[in-house]
C-alpha cells in the first residue's frame, strides 16, 4: 500500500501552497528571471490583456513538480497532495509532474494542460529552496514542453522557501514521532512498517 502523509501534516503543506502565491510580485516582460518567479509567454498582447488580474482562471493550468522517485510509493504521495490541493482550491486543472525518474514528466503535465483547455500554465515546484532543479532543469524542462505549443504562457513559480507554515510541518513531524516513540500515538502512515521511528542509542 502506498505511504501517506499525515492529513494535519498535507492540510498544512496545502495551506503553505496558498499561502505562497499571496507573496509573489510577478513582472510582466518577455522573459523575467528572479529570486521568486520566471514569467514566460508566446503571446504578448493575450498576456497583457488580463492574465496577471484575476489570479487563477478556467484558462489556467496547474503543475506542481517534485523531483521524482524511484520508489513507487514516493511518486503516488505527490499524486494524493495534487488531489488535497485541487480539492481545496477548486481549481480546474491541475496536474502532477516528476521532474525525472518517473512519470508523469512535466512535458507529460504540460501537455495533459493544454488539453483540458489552459492557456497559461503555472508550474509550481514540490522543492524546498532554490537550488540547481529550480534555477536550471525545471526551467529548461518546461521550455521544452512549450515549444509545441503555440500561444500558451507559462510561469515557474518559486519553490517553498522559507515560509512560517514550514514551521508547523516540521514541528507536526516532531511531534508526532516523539509521541509514538513514548507510545502516545500509532506510526504515521509514513512510517508504518519501515521502523524508522524509533529511539537509537549510541554506542
Amino acid at each position: 500500500m502506498a505511504a501517506k502523509m499525515t492529513t494535519t501534516q498535507s492540510q498544512i503543506l496545502v495551506n503553505l501552497s496558498l499561502g505562497l502565491s499571496s507573496q509573489r510580485n510577478l513582472r510582466v516582460d518577455n522573459r523575467v528571471s528572479s529570486s521568486s518567479c520566471e514569467f514566460t509567454r508566446t503571446n504578448r498582447s493575450w498576456a497583457l490583456s488580463g492574465l496577471l488580474k484575476n489570479g487563477i482562471g478556467d484558462a489556467d493550468g496547474i503543475i506542481i513538480v517534485d523531483h521524482g522517485s524511484r520508489r513507487l510509493e514516493s511518486n503516488l504521495m505527490l499524486n494524493e497532495f495534487v488531489k488535497m490541493f485541487k480539492d481545496k482550491t477548486r481549481y480546474l486543472i491541475v496536474e502532477p509532474a516528476h521532474m525525472e525518474l518517473a512519470e508523469p514528466s512535466i512535458k507529460d503535465a504540460f501537455s495533459l494542460c493544454v488539453q483540458q483547455g489552459a492557456k497559461r500554465v503555472v508550474v509550481s515546484p514540490f522543492f524546498l529552496f532554490p537550488g540547481r532543479h529550480w534555477h536550471k532543469d525545471i526551467p529548461s524542462l518546461t521550455a521544452d514542453a512549450a515549444k509545441e505549443f503555440s500561444g500558451i504562457s507559462y510561469l515557474i513559480t518559486a519553490p517553498l522557501g522559507l515560509h512560517d507554515l514550514l514551521m508547523d510541518v516540521v514541528n507536526d513531524r516532531i511531534q508526532h514521532c516523539l509521541s509514538h516513540v513514548e507510545g502516545d500515538a500509532d506510526e504515521c502512515t509514513v512510517c508504518a512498517g519501515t521502523n524508522k521511528c524509533r529511539l537509537y542509542n549510541s554506542s
